[in-house]
This record gives structure tokens, C-alpha cells and sequence, in this order.
């Protein structure tokens, strides 16, 4: 039964890592960076937004965080295109 109670004291002290001895320090976890690439392995950081095309098929998305992955996510079909105004004939 002591067993069983010293047990029950000791493991949320166990759960929180290691424990560094006298005179040890124990260095931070590093920051995991997330982002996503494009299919010329780009590097976009998250929430910025680039045209794909995969299946045939062109859309705009994001690049956002789902269960702790970084995925695309649709924002819209088709892409955004520029284009310069005709220029005008003068009368003649």
C-alpha cells in the first residue's frame, strides 16, 4: 500500500521530464518551424497565399496549421490574374 501511495506522489513529478542534477542545466526545446512549399520546394510561411494546380484543376490557398501540420487550404477556386488596360487608339 505505501508502495502504491509513493507511486502516486512521485509520477506527476516523473511526467514533467528530466530532472537536472546538482549543478546540471538542462537546455530549452527547440522551436519547431512551420511552413509550406510550393511545388518548386519554396518556402511560404504560414498564412501566406499562392496559386496551385493539382488534378488539372487551379485554386488559391493558404497555407495554414491543422493538427499541428502545416497544409494548403482552398480559398478559392480559380487564381487571380493581372493584366494591363489596352491602350487607347488616339482619334485620328
Amino acid at each position: 500500500m505505501r508502495a502504491l501511495i509513493l507511486i502516486l506522489i512521485a509520477a506527476p513529478a516523473l511526467a514533467d521530464g528530466p530532472v537536472p542534477r546538482q549543478g546540471q542545466t538542462i537546455a530549452p526545446p527547440k522551436a519547431v518551424e512551420c511552413y509550406c512549399t510550393d511545388k518548386t520546394r519554396q518556402r511560404l510561411e504560414l498564412g501566406q497565399t499562392t496559386c496551385l494546380q493539382v488534378g488539372g484543376q487551379t485554386f488559391l490557398a493558404q497555407c495554414q496549421m491543422s493538427l499541428n501540420v502545416p497544409m494548403w487550404r482552398r480559398i478559392s477556386d480559380g487564381c487571380p490574374t493581372s493584366s494591363l488596360p489596352q491602350s487607347v487608339q488616339p482619334a485620328g
